[in-house]
């Protein structure tokens, strides 16, 4: 028993050790990371050096605590401007999104596999949830910098649709299970209704238990080391009594973490690290648990179709659906592209396609190959191309800072000040002299070797470390004096444009100086202003808005969102791919909207042109009866 328990012990920490090495080659090749850890699982499992794990409810089990775990971490570095900039496009998509993908999905499933409509349907269900965690660590290993509004609508998107596909595949399971063959309208009703009541529960308990968390973190002064395995079990707490009532526990936890993430919590700074590195564990359990659980050998029997499932997935279904459900939202065709691509799927639904095998499904065990089939075709096909084709699109945008150094040391007894160590980086603008703020307090500065009063310095040299006292609404605004120019890559240049301009200029002085053809009331408009309202009432860092023979181009925005920097090209040149496809509501309507203007004009230009008919036609009639006569 005790050899038992030291082999096992020595088989699992190996393959943990073996998915981290494997993550420095992702960094390194930009691999999918997920692709690496089932690979590391299907080799160490029976048809690889032999480990047998075939228990289906132990794997289950794992796989929904350890995806607890990501959702929290997920929910709590999620910040409330990047869920109030693409709520409406992900939740469309969270919601709408799967459900079309299920059903698209679903149809083509019952005419290539030998399932019943339910089971197709299952099926579908359990392969309808992207994983963005896959997308993320390939943008991060790729080193690009993806535009905030297209990664906040993958962001938000993934921590919100995964609690509506597990409902959806427990309730096709729980009713082909039963044995029952419901009417559809009996179906659809029970679905939504049942769909109502566990998000709800799901999202009244995951906001108490949000609070809880809060509330409960700042009252127990608890030591630093124990803090955030506190919090850590109380979210578990939340998922497991959001779920113990009928409710999503996953909805739940996700809130959770939201709600304490965006709090002014304390010792912020040690939960994200801990929470960090949770998460990397999470993932790599889960991974290697599903990896284990799978069986290659008989993958040959259903390869053809499931692989045939998965192209459909990614050219078919996904970028369908996509389009529907961004349709009424005004993104731009490239991002529209983007998202639509950007569906890998990924643990979640390797996860969902157990559950026909703990429901004792007939066809169970061919779900859960096919759904693991189409997860590797989704990690082959789409995991190594997101990097090229975000800059295909043009999706990718110039950092704004350069290098910068920086450490964030947790401050006792004061949730709303930081206290920031910075390391002057050489170009910087406080290495050139520029004063910090007086809302800041530089308390100490190391200078090799030595530690002096801010006072005592003088003026601050590249190398020195500055110990800063600050407000926690103010660090971005100090990163910017701290961090070194950022290097503009010749071909990022057209991002910038050829001179700057003043956003608080009148856009009239555009109309004199450029005559792009402004209307009366948007020469009223000062110039940030008339970008904004282009953009639909949003800018963001890196938009374009062309106006006529100029293209303008944000340069940078404040917090609250307000332009405070553009750039004007007179020769645009936007780095933009022309999508022939995924037009929105926006741009059909415009496209209508300019075909009834050029019908009128033409129904103008007839009308004008048939009086001089009228008047030239009876001459020549006039002139036969004459000769006539």
């Amino acid at each position: 028993m005790e050899h038992a328990i030291y082999l096992v012990t020595l088989v699992g920490a190996a393959l943990v050790v073996a998915a981290a090495f494997s993550s420095l080659i992702a960094f390194r090749f930009g691999a999918p990371l997920l692709l690496l850890f089932l690979c590391i699982g299907l080799a160490t499992g029976t048809d690889g050096l032999g480990i047998q794990f075939d228990n289906a409810r132990l794997a289950y089990f794992a796989g929904s605590l350890a995806l607890a775990v990501i959702l929290f971490d997920s929910g709590f570095g999620t910040p409330l401007n990047a869920l109030r900039q693409a709520a409406g496009p992900a939740l469309s998509l969270a919601t709408i999104g799967v459900l079309l993908t299920t059903g698209l999905f679903g149809v083509v499933a019952y005419y290539l596999l030998d399932l019943s409509w339910l089971e197709s349907f299952l099926l579908g269900a359990a392969v309808a949830s992207t994983d963005a965690a896959a997308v993320f660590f390939l943008l991060r290993a790729g080193e690009i910098n993806l535009r905030e509004r297209v990664r906040s609508t993958l962001e938000v998107e993934s921590g919100t649709n995964d609690p509506i596909a597990i409902f959806l595949t427990i309730s096709l399971v729980e009713i082909i299970a039963a044995n029952a063959s419901p009417e559809a309208r009996v179906l659809v009703t029970d679905l939504v209704l049942g769909f109502l009541l566990n998000m709800g529960l799901g999202a009244i308990v995951g906001i108490f238990g949000g609070l809880a968390i809060v509330r409960l973190v700042d009252r127990l002064n608890l030591d630093h080391g124990l803090l955030p395995i506190f919090v850590l079990t109380l979210s578990l707490m939340v998922f497991a009594a959001a779920g113990a009532i009928g409710g999503s526990g996953f909805l739940a936890v996700y809130i959770a973490g939201l709600i304490a993430g965006n709090s002014d919590i304390r010792a912020v700074t040690i939960l994200k690290r801990f929470q960090d590195g949770m998460s990397w564990l999470a993932q790599i359990i889960m991974f290697l648990v599903l990896g284990l659980f799978a069986t290659p050998s008989q993958f040959p029997a259903i390869l053809l179709p499931a692989v045939l499932l998965g192209l459909f997935l990614i050219f078919v279904a996904r970028p369908i659906a996509v389009w529907l459900c961004l349709m009424p939202f005004r993104l731009p065709r490239p991002e529209v592209a983007f998202v639509s691509w950007v569906g890998l799927r990924g643990a979640v639904s390797i996860l969902l396609a157990i559950t026909p095998l703990l429901g004792g499904l007939e066809n169970g065990r061919l779900i859960f190959n096919t759904a693991f089939i189409v997860v590797l075709v989704s990690l082959v096909i789409q995991g190594w191309t997101v990097g090229p084709l975000a800059r295909r699109l043009g999706l990718i945008v110039p950092a704004r800072l350069g290098p910068l150094d920086k450490v964030e040391l947790e401050l006792p007894g004061s949730a709303h000040h930081e206290l920031l160590a910075y390391r002057v980086a050489p170009g910087s603008p406080v290495a050139r002299g520029e004063r910090i703020p007086r809302w800041a307090r530089p308390s100490l500065v190391l200078r090799d070797g030595r530690s002096m009063r801010f006072q005592d310095m003088g003026r601050l040299a590249p190398g020195d470390h500055v110990y800063i006292f600050v407000p926690d609404r103010y660090p971005a605004l100090l990163d910017k004096l701290f961090a070194s120019r950022a290097v503009v890559d010749p071909e990022d240049a057209d991002f910038f444009g050829a001179f700057a301009v003043d956003p608080a200029r009148s856009a009239a002085e555009l109309e004199a100086a450029y005559a792009p053809g402004l209307t009366e009331e948007e020469r009223k408009l000062t110039v940030g202003d008339l970008v904004t309202e282009r953009l639909g009432g949003h800018a963001e860092y890196a938009d374009r808005v062309l106006i006529g023979p100029i293209e303008l181009i944000v340069r940078d925005v404040d917090d609250k969102g307000k332009i405070t920097g553009l750039g004007l090209s007179l020769e645009p040149t936007a780095p933009v791919a022309r999508v022939p496809v995924f037009l929105s509501a926006g741009e059909i309507a415009d496209r209508v909207a300019g075909l009834v203007r050029n019908w009128r004009k033409r129904i103008k230009k007839q009308s004008a042109e048939a009086p001089d008919d009228a008047e030239r036609s009876p001459q020549p009639v006039v002139e036969r009866a004459t000769d006539e006569g």
